[in-house]
């Protein structure tokens, strides 16, 4: 295994449109399940210049404005350019009423061992759950750190520090690798979009976002930035307007974003748009709630766990574990303790991590919140799959 490299990852910021159609797309998850937690839905969205297309497939057991829904999102990003708002875009749709299903309304919280092992997956995929001991959140440095640049910038921007923004931006950073731990910052980018390109200029601009969004963000960061460390910002030029007037969106794009910005594998299903009845999306969490449970239990450093399900069946037909070198017990005899003291079949997964009422919970803003920032590794919201109060079965 290769020991010394280095490694860079992105995020992005609400304003981005892969970004903004993930939230619009969670956001309509959550006001369904908000009504009623048994309901379905699988929602698509896609942005482009004056344009927002939602495509959605659910049951009908709830009153909920679709375009409404999309609007105050938009809205709430801050999106009010006269290429793109709230009140101007044309919003279409394309939305399928599904069938009512009585097999779907089981209660998680009342059924028996037996009645979760009748409910089999409807889907085919195969996941992976990633943590490692770089960070106080256990996932990887440079998807850590990228995701704090970017939640840094969407704050000067919301908070007006620097009121010139437009809601769409981009961060990397490239971390170098010694015996495969991080030891120095390689490179940071930036690219933050301007509703006036002419205000501030491009050098204005590069130190604005030096010292309100770069330093900020490393102030409790073991590894600084150092004189050799290579800091780009807006290096293709001023970027204005940004957002679905320069580039199209589309849910589900930035699976390595919601993730561990491709330092670990990750499924190629979408994380957003989908209810928890969709075992691509809620198995990801449990596939994640192990890996970290694995690291934080001191049992290895870095820890992956895959999960293969097929259709018809209740429990994953495939349970694996990979430690890199790091681990501290043999792998078979940590994948014997994950079948014995994990529950990764649908409805024993809901019910853990209480899936269908978190929205409601949550004053009916609980899946988009994970839209931006990843869906792991987040110290700022209470994740039921971020618990390590597994570590004492190992």
């Amino acid at each position: 295994m290769k020991k010394n490299f280095m490694f860079t990852s992105e995020s992005v910021t609400q304003g981005h449109p892969d970004k903004l159609c993930d939230r619009i797309s969670d956001a309509i998850v959550d006001r369904l399940l908000e009504q009623d937690p048994y309901s379905r839905i699988i929602t698509e969205c896609a942005v482009s210049t004056g344009i927002v297309f939602l495509s959605a497939r659910f049951e009908p057991n709830a009153n909920v404005d679709f375009t409404n829904v999309a609007r105050r999102v938009i809205e709430d990003v801050g999106y009010n350019q006269a290429s793109f708002n709230n009140k101007t875009c044309s919003i279409l749709t394309s939305l399928e009423e599904l069938p009512a299903s009585k097999e779907k309304k089981f209660d998680e919280q009342q059924l028996s061992d037996s009645q979760i092992e009748l409910i089999t997956v409807k889907n085919q995929v195969t996941l992976f759950g990633f943590a490692c001991n770089q960070t106080e959140g256990l996932i990887p440095l440079p998807i850590w750190l990228a995701h704090k640049l970017a939640r840094q910038l969407d704050k000067v921007r919301q908070k007006k520090i620097l009121p010139y923004l437009a809601p769409d931006g981009k961060t990397q950073v490239g971390v170098e690798y010694c015996d495969r731990r991080p030891y120095r910052i390689h490179s940071i980018t930036i690219v933050a979009s301007q509703d006036d390109p002419s205000i501030p200029d491009l050098k204005q601009l590069e130190k604005d976002i030096y010292e309100t969004v770069i330093k900020p963000a490393f102030t409790q960061e073991n590894i600084q930035p150092d004189s050799d460390t290579r800091i780009f910002i807006n290096p293709d030029g001023i970027d204005s307007p940004g957002g679905p007037a320069s580039h199209s969106g589309l849910t589900g794009r930035k699976n390595a974003i919601d993730t561990y910005g491709e330092y670990a594998k990750h499924s190629g299903a979408a994380l957003s748009g989908k209810d928890p009845l969709r075992i691509d999306r809620v198995a990801a969490y449990a596939a994640r709630y192990a890996a970290k449970n694995i690291v934080a239990a001191n049992l290895a450093d870095e820890c992956e766990v895959q999960l293969s399900y097929t259709i018809g069946q209740a429990r994953p037909v495939s349970i694996e574990v990979e430690t890199f070198d790091t681990g501290k017990v043999a792998e078979e005899k940590i994948i014997e303790q994950l079948q014995q003291h994990f529950d990764f079949r649908l409805a024993g997964i809901i019910r853990q991590f209480n899936l269908r009422l978190l929205p409601s919970l949550n004053q009916g803003k609980f899946y988009q919140q994970l839209a931006t920032y990843g869906h792991m590794g987040r110290m700022d919201l209470e994740l039921p799959w971020e618990k390590t109060d597994k570590i004492s079965i190992f």
